[in-house]
């Protein structure tokens, strides 16, 4: 395959290049457009796909909260001068200052040359390798994702419908495992869904709908202090998710799940949020690595032994004043990105760079039927609906652009007055198989 080798400009100009479009690459192209000089440098950003995804808000996506435009940005309408190249990185070559690139939907590859480079590629699902989990089941980190967990879940509602009694306790088990944000903020959107669209099955009763979720660790979100994950634990109890602690998955299969103690669930659903790691691409790096292969920084997110090499957020591993590195989250990656935008910028000048130092303004998550946990300051606890609200007013503000968070209070708004959408939408997957540029599309 021949490979497009693209220079951005003849050498006048030094080259910065953005790798990744999430919260943390995108926050350093914004703050680059801000300090630049005109003709200073030139600026882009690659990304396998063209918008920003407000991955806070995911977990409404699948439950039919809120629509699934409403909470993607496109990249070329954040950014004014920075060039944006769709693409799937390959490969990094860190000697040659090259980035290899393949087009998502023609497969077409080619080839980017740097003179500062900014690894922002996020992280991706880890399986751990346990048997039968990759193959049977579900993960929740892209927007497909989400669609298809929802569809799949409508699915299973439709199939229990026309089930005989005695068939339908594989159908209506709903597994989530990992007990973090993601898989505490599903649990609760998910029964808030049943509870919204029980009426449209009449054949199902509640007492048939179960949800279980499974955490291998001591407690429920333990990023959040003690008494906020035994909070989560309790109300999600209350409303019939059955909480699981203390208990690691041995297998998976196309019938269920086993836990390590062998106890099983019989389930056709089985959501895996359990941990994320960066790609391999950047675990293969000649770098120093960290965490889940991350890649180990200085304080001021530069790379040692690689001049002009920085990293950000989930890719990265960044040391705090006390040495303890910063946790992987969209609130410190927002603004890593600005102050590693400005170290670009001193580097070009000459300047000395500055390390990042950020106080973490709290943690938050919802738990659903209008109730939430937050922990706001050093060790103030909030809980129950004026969390939820706090919740729901902090994420509104931070999500990018006046027409999405309009869409998003519309969406919630209209929550309140009517059901969640059942709609099964099969024409992706339909229209995957009839034609082959659709089918590399989702595959690329």
């Amino acid at each position: 395959m021949s490979v497009q080798v693209e220079r951005a400009n003849s050498g006048a100009l030094p080259r910065i290049l953005i790798l990744g479009g999430g919260f943390a690459g995108v926050a350093t192209a914004r703050r680059l457009e801000h300090r630049l000089r005109p003709g200073e440098a030139e600026v882009t950003l690659l990304s396998r796909e063209n918008y920003l995804l407000f991955t806070p808000m995911l977990p409404e996506v699948f439950s039919g909260s809120l629509e699934t435009r409403h909470v993607v940005t496109p990249v070329r309408a954040e950014l004014r001068t920075t060039r944006f190249v769709l693409g799937e990185v390959v490969a990094i070559d860190l000697d040659a200052k090259t980035v290899r690139h393949r087009h998502p939907i023609e497969g077409t590859v080619g080839e980017l040359g740097y003179d500062q480079l900014v690894i922002g590629l996020g992280a991706a699902p880890t399986t751990f390798d346990l048997p039968g989990v990759a193959e049977h089941t579900l993960p929740l980190k892209t927007l497909e994702d989400a669609e298809t967990l929802r569809n799949h879940i409508i699915s299973t509602l439709e199939l229990a419908d026309i089930a005989p009694r005695d068939r339908r306790k594989s159908l209506l088990t709903y597994i989530i495992v990992g007990g973090g944000y993601t898989g505490v903020e599903a649990a609760g959107e998910l029964s808030d869904f049943f509870k919204s669209v029980g009426a449209f099955y009449r054949t199902i009763t509640p007492d048939e709908i179960a949800i279980v979720l499974i955490e291998g660790g001591r407690r429920l979100l333990p990023e959040l202090p003690q008494e906020m994950g035994d909070y989560a634990a309790r109300s999600l109890s209350r409303r019939g998710v059955e909480v699981v602690i203390g208990r690691n998955v041995a297998s998976a299969d196309e019938d269920g799940i086993t836990l390590v103690d062998g106890r099983r669930f019989a389930s056709r659903t089985i959501v895996w949020s359990a941990g994320a790691r960066p790609s391999p691409l950047v675990a293969s790096l000649p770098v120093e690595h960290g965490r889940g292969g991350a890649i180990v920084t200085q304080a001021d997110m530069s790379v040692p032994g690689r001049p002009g090499v920085w990293a950000i957020g989930d890719a990265a591993v960044i040391p705090g004043p006390d040495g303890v590195p910063y946790p992987p989250t969209a609130q410190h990656a927002i603004r890593e990105g600005p102050v590693l935008a400005d170290n670009i910028v001193a580097t070009l000048r000459g300047e000395p760079a500055r390390p990042f130092v950020y106080a973490s303004l709290g943690m938050m998550a919802s738990l659903g039927a209008r109730r939430g946990i937050a922990e706001i300051g050093r060790g103030r606890i909030v809980t129950g609906f004026p969390a939820w609200v706090l919740w729901r007013t902090y994420y509104l503000l931070r999500l990018p652009g006046l027409d999405r968070k309009v869409r998003v209070a519309l969406d919630w708004t209209l929550g309140l007055l009517f059901p969640r959408d059942i709609s099964e939408l099969r024409v992706y997957s339909e229209k995957a198989r009839r034609d082959p540029m659709q089918g590399h599309s989702r595959g690329g």
